[in-house]
């Protein structure tokens, strides 16, 4: 069984590892979307994760990067979406042990990344 939800930020970054004249060398920003979709066993109460339990988890994550420069926070000086993702998943699968979780990170309504652990 899954279960998803999805949250909102807005943050600045560079990617400072382009070449100059690149674009996304400079700051910008982006409004971007987070999904995240949990899978596992139904427990005792009915549920995969209780949902409340889920946003709690997220809140704090989203505090540390919602309208902030992106490439200040640990973990995140190298700020692609790929490692936007990677960081959500480091933290939330420390969070939830036992189960299988997937983060999508939308950079644009085009662009995204994902992964699974």
């Amino acid at each position: 069984m899954r279960i998803a939800t999805e949250i909102t930020f807005e943050a600045a970054h560079c990617l400072p590892h382009l070449p100059e004249g690149h674009k996304c060398r400079r700051l910008h920003g982006h409004n971007y979307r987070v999904e995240v979709v949990v899978e596992g066993p139904i427990d005792e109460r009915g549920f995969v994760m209780d949902y409340a339990e889920l946003e709690a988890m997220l809140a704090p994550l989203i505090a540390e990067v919602d309208h902030r420069y992106l490439n200040d926070i640990e973990g995140l000086s190298c700020s692609t979406t790929e490692v936007i993702v990677r960081w959500f998943l480091d933290r939330l699968c420390q969070k939830m042990p036992g189960k299988t979780v997937t983060v999508r990170v939308y950079e644009t309504p085009r662009y995204w990344a994902e992964e699974t652990r």
